[in-house]
């Protein structure tokens, strides 16, 4: 945020120096990030009123001007400016006078054959202001012939602070000064705000229907405004310096309000408000023209300020145009509420929109200050543009308004945390000026209650930090961190994920890092059938929700990879899914992967081909067997996201821990992507008893071969023969795999022919034939009861 300097001196003012007012906020955890004039360099330019107007005589776009800079002068300036007008104040650069703006010096000079003796400037020409379209126009009591620069108070710096989220309460000149006020150990001189006493009796009905949102909403009629009036030169130059344009009296006052006390306020006119004010939810399909120009369709979630008929303004980010303030207005109505900071982010994100109140509302305002604000804004506006005010109309549910919070801070907790002895009476000073109240509990113990604007206060340690800053971090001592060494026992259980990392980068994956957060689009797309939890304030519109599954983070990766024509891609990601349960959210740890692109990279040796699902599969397989998960199995499931006919399940002790399969082409039509892309996804914390590698000695005896070939229904998965054959072959079963798959000639329709190799051993004697055929038909027999297979002779 933009301060003028001087503004800020005049509610607190150190005896340092600016650099060391600047050096001091930065060192207290408010980064100065620069400190500029508040007006370029000029000399000589002084105020002037113009006398008389005339043509020129050779250009029809030139005035020649008679100017007086001292009510007795007069000089003859031409002028362009399509603004000038007889008797208007003006500002004269004089002969001699230096404008950095332009690098020029005034001289005088003929222009179309008539001499000028001066210039008549633009606050562009004076560094002030971009605008290039007219004079700048001064007030009527502008006295003649003083400085501008001394007039507008231009010898002044703008300091610009970069405020941290949690430090809303800083937004405003009372909140700055505040801070100053405290780390310099100033005294705090605020001005004096006045209550304006009722002129009339007018009052607008007010119904607040949602308390939750908005706990506490204050209004006030003020009629017989002049919204053309002019306004005051100072008040112009405060906004400026601040960042903000003028642009009406009364629009500018709730500006300059929201600056000087940190409260945001709108101005409704108060001719289009129908029969009453009531603060309500939106209802569905109801929409809103809004002061930026757009048109927003409302949902079913929106606190808006709305009258009879419709909505006026989206609480705390932005009014409506219909209602807003013109240069016709003459009846007003002043808004100063406090709308709970959830709400005003959740809505300023959801329809894409940025404003200064909604800036300071999402980060929370002093629910304590909306009636003084009104009474500030009134007084204003009744200098500035007359007018009467009605009484003050403040509707408060005190249930709703956040809670006065009380902590409890213990004396060696302090001494823990910052490794220094801070004295009991330096604590209650650093309190005293931060105007936190205490009270002692016992000699080593306070009982802090945190002010009303302070949102960012909620534990013992944010009172530490507050202690450390206005001690001063260089006031604490270096302490080397020392702490004993113990080394424990390295357990594989815990090491395991290190291991499945190798694994994929030895097959040619790449690891990848991405946000948990992504747009509700592309969850929708990849996880359909589950809700994902919302954020409140999210970082963009893109990274609204919280994902359930890796693959949109891999897919995304890998678009960024395709678009810099890298065609084979292959990722993998350890990362977190966040699964909503009730009103819970369950974090689970998990492990996602793709595959894209040609299945081995281009070369001479073998053909090119597109990776397929088995490629992907295979993968997996050995990524399951360096986690210790024996007896995986594949079984056909499905996806929203996936293909239908090429996706399975990976299932473990009965349990479904995880999916492969391609992408549905209804996902690569609505991302553009042209080539099939493999995914899978376990679930990491469904690994509970893996088998974890064990040395075991090479038996010295023959390993036995036994071949088999079954007709089995083609229903059947092979994962289900492999594991009828180990639960019913015993311990001597080293291995068996199945080494053909026919179906054709020869074979029943329904049925597939499958080939297994059953690999026999006994780790302590040799086996004979008899015991090789025992294990070999107990197998049979296991899957002709089981599956209802046949020996194929």
């Amino acid at each position: 945020m933009k301060y003028s300097e001087s503004w800020l001196r005049e509610w607190v003012n150190p005896t340092i120096t600016r650099d060391e007012l600047c050096n001091t906020l930065t060192m207290s955890g408010f980064e100065v990030e620069e400190a500029v004039p508040a007006a370029d360099a000029f000399t000589n330019v002084v105020v002037g009123e113009v006398l008389t107007l005339a043509k020129h005589p050779d250009a029809e776009r030139l005035s020649v001007c008679e100017v007086t800079t001292t009510g007795n002068n007069k000089l003859q300036i031409v002028c362009g400016a399509t603004n000038v007008t007889k008797g208007m104040k003006v500002a004269v650069a004089m002969i001699g006078a230096k404008l950095c703006a332009s690098n020029s010096t005034i001289t005088q000079t003929k222009l179309r054959g008539v001499d000028s003796y001066g210039m008549l400037c633009s606050a562009q020409e004076l560094g002030l202001s971009d605008d290039h379209e007219g004079l700048l126009e001064l007030p009527a009591s502008a006295p003649l012939g003083e400085d501008i620069r001394k007039y507008l108070k231009l010898d002044d710096y703008i300091i610009d602070v970069s405020i941290t989220p949690n430090r809303g309460d800083c937004l405003s000149v009372r909140g700055m000064t505040r801070e100053i006020s405290a780390i310099t150990k100033t005294a705090l001189t605020s001005p004096t705000l006045l209550q304006v006493k009722p002129a009339i009796k007018d009052e607008l009905s007010v119904t607040v229907k949602a308390a939750k949102d908005c706990p506490r909403y204050v209004g006030r009629v003020i009629r017989g405004v002049k919204a053309d009036a002019e306004t005051p030169v100072w008040l112009k130059e405060r906004l400026r310096k601040s960042g903000v344009r003028s642009i009406s009296p009364v629009v500018d006052v709730t500006n300059y309000v929201m600056l000087e006390l940190g409260q945001p306020m709108h101005a409704f006119d108060l001719g289009k408000i129908k029969q009453d004010i009531i603060v309500r939810q939106s209802k569905k399909g109801e929409s809103i023209a809004l002061l930026d120009g757009s048109t927003k369709e409302l949902n079913a979630e929106t606190l808006v300020i709305a009258d009879h008929d419709n909505p006026l303004a989206i609480a705390g980010v932005m009014g409506g145009m219909d209602s807003s303030v013109t240069l016709l207005t003459t009846d007003i109505f002043l808004e100063s509420a406090f709308f709970k900071p959830e709400t005003v982010a959740r809505q300023r994100q959801h329809y894409n929109l940025t404003s200064e109140s909604a800036y300071r509302f999402e980060r929370g305002v002093d629910p304590t200050i909306q009636r003084e604000a009104i009474e500030r804004a009134t007084q204003l506006i009744l200098e500035m543009a007359g007018g009467k005010a009605g009484p003050v109309i403040d509707v408060i549910e005190k249930n709703a308004l956040p809670a006065t919070l009380k902590i409890t801070l213990n004396k060696d907790k302090v001494t823990q945390v910052l490794g220094v002895d801070i004295p009991n009476t330096e604590i209650a000073a650093i309190f005293k000026r931060l105007n936190f109240q205490f009270a002692t509990k016992n000699k080593n113990a306070w009982e802090v209650t945190v002010p009303s604007y302070r949102f960012d206060i909620s534990l013992p340690e944010d009172l530490i930090e507050e202690i450390a800053r206005l001690y001063g971090y260089d006031n604490i001592p270096t302490h080397t961190i020392t702490a004993s060494l113990q080394v424990h026992q390295q357990v594989e259980e815990d090491d395991y994920v290190n291991a499945l990392r190798f694994a994929l980068a030895d097959v040619g994956y790449h690891e990848i890092v991405s946000y948990s957060f992504i747009d509700k689009k592309w969850q929708q797309l990849f996880d359909p059938e589950q809700t994902p939890f919302e954020l409140v304030n999210p970082i963009t519109a893109d990274m609204s929700v919280m994902r359930t599954n890796l693959w949109p983070g891999l897919v995304n990766t890998m678009l960024y990879n395709k678009s810099r024509q890298q065609h084979r891609v292959r990722l993998f990601e350890f990362g977190t899914a966040f699964i909503p349960k009730g009103e819970d959210i369950a974090q689970e740890v998990r492990v996602g992967g793709l595959a894209t692109g040609l299945a081995q990279q281009e070369q001479w040796g073998a053909p090119a081909r597109e990776v397929d699902f088995f490629d992907l599969k295979g993968d997996v397989e050995n990524l399951l067997q360096q986690a210790g998960v024996a007896g995986a199995v594949f079984k056909p499931d499905s996806h929203p996201a996936l293909h239908p006919g090429q996706s399975a399940g990976i299932y473990y002790q009965q349990e479904k821990i995880g999916m492969i399969g391609a992408l549905h082409p209804s996902v690569l039509k609505a991302l553009d992507i042209n080539a099939k892309v493999f995914v899978f996804e376990l679930n990491l914390a469904l690994f509970k008893s893996r088998t974890l590698a064990r040395f075991q000695e090479t038996s010295k005896f023959p390993e036995n071969r036994r071949d088999i070939a079954i007709l089995v229904s083609q229903t059947i998965p092979a994962a289900d023969i492999q594991a009828t054959i180990e639960r019913s072959a015993g311990d001597w079963l080293k291995d068996s795999f199945i080494f053909d798959v026919y179906q054709g000639k020869g074979i029943a329709p329904g049925l597939k022919s499958v080939a297994l190799a059953l690999v026999i051993q006994h780790p302590t004697r040799t086996l004979i034939d008899a015991e090789i055929t025992d294990l070999v038909n107990s197998v049979i027999n296991a899957l002709k009861e089981q599956l209802g297979a046949q020996l194929r002779s």
